[in-house]
């Protein structure tokens, strides 16, 4: 495993600004730095923790599991005195359950046969059409 850089809280605190944000979460010191502009809650959110330990505020949000990953990514260090959790998070992501795979059944065709369904519509309509010209033509009114 690669050794990461240990960092005191003191030299977090120094970071705290909208050009120069860092934070910790769960041990990890993070650079938000370029992120700023594309969280979603906005960089006023982020600002707020700049230069602390956000673990309780990042827990409480209730991030996804797709943002607890990139955390990743914005590591620069650990916190001195921490314990590093990155090998319980790999046993969370071990222990996740796969995604299942949509199951589909074929419904069988039934034992009718294809015209059945023309018939169905045209023979109503056919009997519709007869009467109305039955009565069009036998109409009282009409005069030959």
């Amino acid at each position: 495993m690669v050794e990461q850089k240990v960092i005191d809280l003191s030299q977090v605190a120094k970071h705290n600004s909208k050009k120069d944000c860092w934070f910790v979460v769960n041990g990890k010191v993070l650079d938000v730095s370029s992120f700023m502009e594309e969280h979603p809650g906005g960089e006023e959110v982020l600002l707020e923790s700049a230069g602390k330990d956000a673990t309780k505020e990042f827990d409480e949000i209730g991030h996804s599991k797709e943002a607890q990953k990139s955390l990743v990514k914005y590591q620069v260090g650990v916190l001195r005195g921490s314990v590093n959790k990155v090998d319980e998070i790999k046993d969370d992501l071990a222990k996740e359950p796969k995604k299942k795979e949509m199951k589909a059944f074929v419904i069988k065709e039934s034992v009718t046969p294809k015209y059945a369904a023309f018939i169905q519509f045209f023979v109503p309509l056919l009997v519709a059409g007869s009467y109305l010209a039955y009565r069009s033509f036998n109409r009282e009114d009409l005069v030959i």
